[in-house]
């Protein structure tokens, strides 16, 4: 068995290990409860999800949420109402500034696009 105690495990060996542990880990769980509140709320507020280890479960959460906002935006779109723009759960790897805004279609993109659209008019 290995032992920190009695050489045959290195501090740097056990340091690894605990930091290659999951996020969810019972280890990296009462790490983070060991933080103190005021800590936590300063840490907050430069908190940088894009450099962040996030497990698989968490990457599917996050494509849940932006499906289920999306289809918010649509039920609102068809009811009449403004849905607001769409913004995507931040994700480890890209950077939060790194959106950009898509440009809407030209109407003779709509009409390559749309056959519905080709014997229409178009506008002056």
């Amino acid at each position: 068995m290995l032992d920190v105690y009695r050489g045959t495990l290195s501090l740097r060996t056990l340091r690894i290990w605990i930091e290659q542990l999951p996020p969810e880990s019972a280890t990296k769980t009462a790490m983070r409860n060991a933080i103190p509140a005021e800590e936590l709320r300063e840490a907050g507020k430069s908190a940088r999800p894009d450099l962040g280890q996030w497990s698989g479960v968490e990457m599917l959460l996050a494509s849940l949420k932006d499906e289920v906002t999306r289809l918010l935006h649509v039920t609102i779109a068809a009811n009449g109402g403004a849905p607001g723009e769409f913004e995507p759960t931040p994700r480890p790897g890209i950077p939060p500034t790194s959106a950009q805004p898509r440009k809407g279609l030209t109407d003779e993109q709509r009409r390559a696009l749309d056959p519905r659209l080709r014997t229409q008019p178009k506008e002056a």
